[in-house]
Formats: structure tokens, C-alpha cells, sequence
């Protein structure tokens, strides 16, 4: 029987929640993989001219990671002020901010035009861009994960999580669009702006359906007992202080877990644009035309994914995710060096179902961990913190790798290294799914699933 703070929502509302958190995750990730696209695609002729054409593409990787660079920042900044104002505000302000830096790269004047400041402001947009994705993340799961039904949190948080494949599927498909009927000549003199500005008109649909909804019940309750006991508590720590001390298992389990989630899906979804159509000898609209049906079925399968993890657990599911990500490794290689548009589309496809099965229940996994004042802090320092050794450099790393050894065996081995430190981190945690998010208190840490009775005084002392 559920308790009164995980009891079921009203269905309609929260329906609304998840297409609130879905729609805005889908425009940010749209805006983030938009970059890391045209990044592959166009960014190293149009801003590192005077390189070699593999040196100006890694120069171009180099301006995407930074974008990750800035993502713990974000987590830090939005975590503090999302786990004291609420979730909705901080929500809305990242979704400005990300459309906003979007928008200002499609009006980017090239290196052919203002030289060497092109690079430079592309980077600080870009910064920008990072800065807003690690403070969206985590307020969209935790909208859902705290309003939904506690029986099926695996699989209502899992939507949010379908903005990636989402967003992936709609700037991959905005590209694959615009290569197909736009001359090569013209797409990188201006075709490559469209689907930047047409981030300004997304954001304006994603500003009014965040600003509908309410704030997290949780969250509210949990501010109204912290204020009610301020005169008899000690002052609060801050969210990022208090996470250390209490949650620094949580954190760490957090971090593994994303190292093969992360690094498998750039190399799956951004190296892969570079790999075959260097290595392989595909052409980019049949490379991006792979991504875009590879995206659409990753996007059905989470939800699945986040249902399973409900009757299963996060822990089953995230490690079939993550096992099979590392032996899938050396086939998905294999069936891109044939060259066939079949091979390449199986490939990617069963590389980002395998992914599904770390991304979805991870949503719920990390919700669960942390104490409601310090959810914020905790899921996106956890979240954010592994994307500086995970995602950001991964392209990076896998085109150096090419670059050097001229093979994709190495690129192989360095995400089943992956693989295995995020099977590891899922090994030492435990399981969280029958944990109340009312009742989850800072002194758990990584421990007991049974529901503690002191969640309200230690929400008090939370911060």
C-alpha cells in the first residue's frame, strides 16, 4: 500500500509531467547532438580550415567536448539551486539558456569571414550549451521520478531519458533532410544554419508546455518540513556539502555506472559519422540515414527497458546493458567495415538497444539513491561529473585511436574497458527500486532498500 507522499497521481497529470520533462529533454539534446553532428560533418572545414581534414575534425571534437567540460558546473549550479527553489524554475532557465546558445551558433560568422574568432566564440557557445545540460538533467528525471507512481517509476522516468534518442532522431533527421536536397556546396555555405535557428522556435513550444506544470510534490513537502524545523535545527549545509558527506558511495556508484552508458553512445552516434565515412567508405547521408532509424527504435525500446527494470530491478537491467554494449563491440566494427548500408544500420541499432537498457532505468536508479534536498545535487553531480571523463572525450579519443593505429580494435577495447568499470560500479551498488523518495534519508547512503522513518528531520538538516 502506498504512503501518502508515493501515492499514484492523477493519470492526466501525470501524463502532462512526462510530456513536460519529455518535449523539453528532446529540444536540449536536440540543440547538444545538433553540434556534435555538424561537428563531425561540417565544423572542421568551416571554423579549422587550415588543418589537416582528420587534424581539423579532431579540433572540431575537441570544441564538443568542452561542452561536457562545462556539464559538472552546470550540475553544481543548477543541483544547488534546484534542490532549494525547486525543480520547474531551473528547468525553465536551462531550457533558455541551451536554445539561446543554439540559436547564436546558426548566426555564427565563419573562420572565412572573422578568422581565428570564430573558433573562439563557437567554444564559449558551446560552453554555454554544456553549462544548461548539466543542470537539465537532472531536474526532468526528478520532475517525473517525484510525481509518478512509485509501483512504476522505472518506466514513467524512463521518458525523460527518450529525449536523447529523440533529440538525436530529430537533429539527425533536420541534417539527413537537408543533405539530401541541398548541394554540398550549399549545405556548408548555409544550409548548416537552418537547423540551429530552428532551435528558437522549439524552445518557444518547450517554454510553454515546462511552464504549465507544477512543482514536484515531494520537493514542496520536503521544503515545507525544512522550513518549519529552521528555528530548531542547526544551519543547513549547502546540497553539494552535504551530498559528499552522505552520499559519496552514491556519487561514485553514479559515476561507473555512466562510463559505458556514456562513452558507448558517443562513439555509437558521433564517432560513427566519422569512422564510416573515412574509414568504410560510406557516404554521410548513408551514415546519418543508419543514426536516424537506429535513434527511432532506441527511442522505443527505453520505455520497455524502464518497465522491465520495475519487475526486475535497475540492477539486472542496467547490467544487461552494459555486458552486452562490451561484447557487441568488435561485431558492430565488423559489420561497418562491410560497407553495406544493412550492416551499418544493425550495427548501430543493436549498439543503441543495448545502450537502452543502461539509459533507461538509470533515471529511477539515481533518483533513488539521494535524499529529496539533495536529489538535485546528488543525481547531477553523479550524472555530470563521469560525462568529463566519459562522453566528452570519447569522440576524441576513438578518432586519435583511428588516427594513430589506423584499425578500429583499439576503439573496441577502449569501450569494453568501459564496460567493464561500469559493470563493477552496478556490482558494488545495491538495489534501490522498492525505495520511497519521501522517505530516503541522507544516513542510507548506499544501504538498506526499507523506507527510514527520520526522512523528515533529515530533509530538515539536508542542506
Amino acid at each position: 500500500m502506498s504512503s501518502p507522499s508515493t501515492a499514484p497521481p492523477a493519470p492526466n497529470n501525470l501524463k502532462r509531467i512526462v510530456a513536460a520533462s519529455l518535449i523539453g529533454t528532446t529540444i536540449e539534446w536536440y540543440d547538444f547532438f545538433l553540434y556534435g553532428s555538424a561537428a563531425a560533418l561540417v565544423f572542421n572545414e568551416l571554423f579549422f580550415p587550415d588543418s589537416d581534414p582528420l587534424v581539423g575534425t579532431l579540433l572540431s571534437f575537441l570544441t564538443y567536448a568542452v561542452g561536457f567540460a562545462a556539464r559538472p558546473i552546470g550540475a553544481l549550479v543548477f543541483g544547488h539551486y534546484g534542490d532549494r527553489l525547486g525543480r520547474k524554475k531551473l528547468l525553465v532557465l536551462s531550457l533558455l539558456m541551451m536554445g539561446g546558445a543554439t540559436f547564436a551558433i546558426g548566426l555564427l560568422p565563419t573562420h572565412a569571414t572573422i578568422g581565428s574568432m570564430a573558433p573562439v566564440l563557437l567554444t564559449v557557445l558551446r560552453l554555454v550549451q554544456g553549462f544548461a545540460l548539466g543542470g537539465e538533467w537532472g531536474g526532468a528525471v526528478l520532475l517525473v521520478s517525484e510525481h509518478g507512481d512509485a509501483r512504476r517509476r522505472g518506466f514513467w522516468a524512463s521518458w525523460p531519458q527518450t529525449g536523447a534518442p529523440a533529440g538525436q532522431l530529430l537533429a539527425t533527421g533536420v541534417l539527413a533532410l537537408l543533405t539530401a536536397v541541398l548541394s554540398e556546396s550549399a549545405f556548408g555555405a548555409w544550409g548548416w544554419r537552418i537547423p540551429f535557428l530552428l532551435s528558437g522556435v522549439l524552445v518557444i513550444v518547450g517554454l510553454w508546455i515546462r511552464l504549465s506544470v507544477d512543482e514536484s510534490p515531494v520537493f514542496k513537502r520536503a521544503l515545507e518540513r525544512a522550513e518549519a524545523r529552521k528555528a530548531d535545527t542547526p544551519a543547513e549545509r549547502m546540497p553539494l556539502v552535504a551530498v559528499l558527506k552522505h552520499h559519496w558511495r552514491d556519487v561514485l556508484v553514479a559515476m561507473g555506472a555512466r562510463m559505458a552508458e556514456n562513452i558507448s553512445y558517443y562513439v555509437i552516434t558521433a564517432f560513427i559519422l566519422v569512422y564510416a565515412t573515412t574509414s568504410a567508405g560510406v557516404s554521410k547521408q548513408t551514415a546519418l540515414n543508419a543514426v536516424l532509424l537506429a535513434s527511432a527504435v532506441h527511442f522505443a525500446v527505453i520505455p520497455a527497458w524502464g518497465a522491465l527494470s520495475d519487475r526486475l530491478g535497475r540492477r539486472p537491467v542496467y547490467l544487461i546493458g552494459a555486458v552486452g554494449v562490451g561484447l557487441w563491440m568488435f561485431p558492430f566494427f565488423a559489420l561497418i567495415d562491410t560497407g553495406g548500408f544493412g550492416a551499418l544500420l544493425l550495427a548501430v541499432t543493436v549498439g543503441l538497444v543495448m545502450h537502452g537498457a543502461m539509459y533507461a532505468p538509470q533515471a529511477a536508479f539515481f533518483s533513488e539513491m539521494f535524499a529529496t534536498r539533495m536529489r538535485y545535487s546528488g543525481a547531477s553531480i553523479g550524472a555530470q561529473f563521469a560525462s568529463v571523463a566519459a562522453g566528452a572525450p570519447a569522440p576524441l579519443i576513438a578518432t586519435a585511436l583511428l588516427s594513430d593505429y589506423g584499425t578500429s580494435t583499439p576503439i573496441a577495447l577502449y569501450v569494453i574497458a568501459a564496460s567493464l568499470l561500469t559493470v563493477v560500479a552496478i556490482l558494488a551498488a545495491k538495489e534501490t527500486r522498492h525505495r520511497d523518495l519521501a522517505d530516503v534519508s541522507p544516513g542510507t547512503e548506499n544501504g538498506a532498500d526499507a523506507p527510514v522513518k527520520t526522512g523528515a528531520a533529515e530533509d530538515a538538516r539536508a542542506l
